[in-house]
């Protein structure tokens, strides 16, 4: 058994955890929840050999344990998967998943035919079809996640704790690990699962623990819990009404697509976006669901302007045909792009949180062909008071706010373009249900100003709930088309399921 006993961490004076116990036993799935900031990270960490600098106790098996490094946890047999990926990605999918662990002959040479074949053994189980000499640079998010989790069950860990392991998984993909998990409980292996996602935490724990503000709040027995008690036990509040949708978009037209076609770069392989042709009114959440590798990225992206040279039909907004040679245009053209890897591609990690949230309207901050610092200062606390982004200087690095504030950086470095547009991929990936809740009516609230809004979503419960339509995609195609009152989750899963 693993037990974490009076766990106290400071961070500059502040806590972050409180006098917190915590404990896991064999063969068990213990769901770790709470919101962002609660925490929880930072507990793993402790327990990870992260976090040096901390007071109470470790033990496994009744034997107090204190890491020096996460190399001891590893061998202690404690395996992390991270939230945020922590892969090179230069190296194959093989080199990443063993780095500083490789197979070797004689002791000095790295054995790769082995390597390799441990780790595409690994990543069978997760129905990981790449292979494993693949860079990881040349894989998406999803399938990057799947190396991270494969890197994790490499070890052998008694104990695994995952964190978000399914943010950036589609709902196919995400049945599979969960299999997974269940599969590691049933040969003893301790289980802490960390999400966002409620639905996986009533379909595979067997407890919960609850932080609130670096405090323990509750362990329970899954079976003694529901979804509003245990939102409510998250957030210190009831959320009556956790998805939002409010108001209805208008008759007018803003964005007609029209057979619009990206080949890939391979002519060899099929379209990445095939033939689609969809109309979005204005105040319209229009919805795209689909499996990992569907199409509906390289959809949002195409709309952006990515990759012109490979791009073929028509755009039009407010019945004008728009020629998008490159972001920029698109910037210009009224759409503005939040990325499903906001830490990659949607934020600069070097700059403070008002920089970023300027970012893409600067041009319209020059004075006299200067930034002025008044216009941007004025920005700032505009959107940081109205998107309640929760922050004490906005001169603070971005990688101070939790994952929730800095997705509504993200949203406000867009809205401060003056959008006609919003292109949304995966917008609350990895952020707890407060944040969702805020993200959803905020949303709603753009809407209702007349902005229309794109979103792709791996989850079908929130395209369900906050968008008018949904279309499915399947292999680059549009394969449906719903309306808000006919769409369900087996109808969606069915348009979405490979033919073959």
């Amino acid at each position: 058994m693993l037990s974490m006993r009076g766990v106290t961490k400071e961070f500059s004076g502040i806590f972050a955890l409180q006098n917190v116990d915590f404990e896991v036993l064999p063969g068990e799935v213990m769901a770790l929840m709470g919101e962002n900031g609660a925490g929880k990270s930072t507990l793993m960490k402790i327990l990870a050999g992260v976090y040096t600098d901390w007071g109470g106790k470790i033990s496994v098996d009744q034997k107090e344990l204190r890491f020096k490094n996460t190399r001891e946890a590893e061998d202690a047999g404690i395996g992390i998967i991270y939230q945020e990926l922590n892969l090179v990605p230069e190296l194959t999918v093989a080199e990443n998943m063993f780095l500083g662990r490789e197979p070797t002959r004689f002791g000095t040479v790295i054995d790769f035919p082995q390597m390799n074949r441990m780790a595409s053994d690994i990543l069978t189980e997760l129905h990981f079809t790449e292979p494993v000499m693949t860079p990881v640079s040349r894989l998406r998010v999803g399938r990057q996640q799947l190396v991270e989790i494969g890197k994790a069950l490499s070890l052998n860990a008694r104990v695994l704790i995952m964190d978000e392991p399914t943010s950036a998984l589609s709902e196919k993909e995400s049945k599979i690990l969960l299999n997974v998990v269940k599969q590691l409980r049933d040969r003893g292996v301790s289980i802490i699962y960390i999400t966002h996602r409620l639905a996986e935490v009533f379909e595979i724990a067997d407890r919960v623990t609850v932080l609130r503000d670096g405090c323990l709040v509750a362990v329970e027995q899954i079976q003694n819990m529901n979804r509003q008690k245990l939102i409510q036990m998250m957030v210190g509040r009831d959320f009556k009404k956790f998805y939002f949708k409010d108001g209805k978009p208008k008759d007018d037209v803003l964005v007609k697509v029209t057979n619009l076609t990206r080949k890939h770069a391979n002519p060899s392989r099929k379209p990445l976006v095939d033939n689609i042709s969809f109309e979005v009114r204005k105040g319209e959440q229009f919805g795209i669901a689909g499996l990992l590798g569907a199409g509906r990225t390289e959809l949002l992206e195409t709309l952006f302007g990515v990759d012109p040279s490979y791009t073929t039909g028509t755009i039009e907004m407010n019945n004008e045909e728009i020629k998008l040679s490159n972001p920029k245009q698109a910037i210009e053209a009224g759409i503005g792009f939040i990325t499903e890897d906001r830490k990659g591609s949607g934020l600069v990690l070097s700059m403070d949180i008002g920089q970023n949230l300027t970012l893409a309207a600067l041009d319209s901050l020059l004075q006299y062909s200067i930034l002025s610092k008044k216009k941007e200062n004025a920005v700032v606390d505009q959107y940081i008071d109205q998107l309640s982004i929760q922050t004490k200087n906005p001169k603070n690095s971005i990688n101070s706010l939790s994952g929730g504030n800095q997705q509504k950086v993200l949203l406000a470095k867009w809205l401060a373009t003056e959008p006609k547009l919003l292109l949304l991929d995966e917008p609350t990936r990895g952020i707890d249900v407060g944040a969702k809740h805020q993200i959803y009516v905020l949303l709603s609230e753009l809407a209702n100003q007349g902005i229309s809004i794109i979103m792709a979503s791996s989850e079908l419960l929130e395209l369900l709930s906050i968008c008018d339509r949904i279309m499915v995609m399947r292999e680059g195609k549009m394969s449906a088309l719903f309306n808000r009152d006919e769409a369900t989750q087996e109808k969606i899963l069915d348009a979405a399921a490979p033919l073959a």
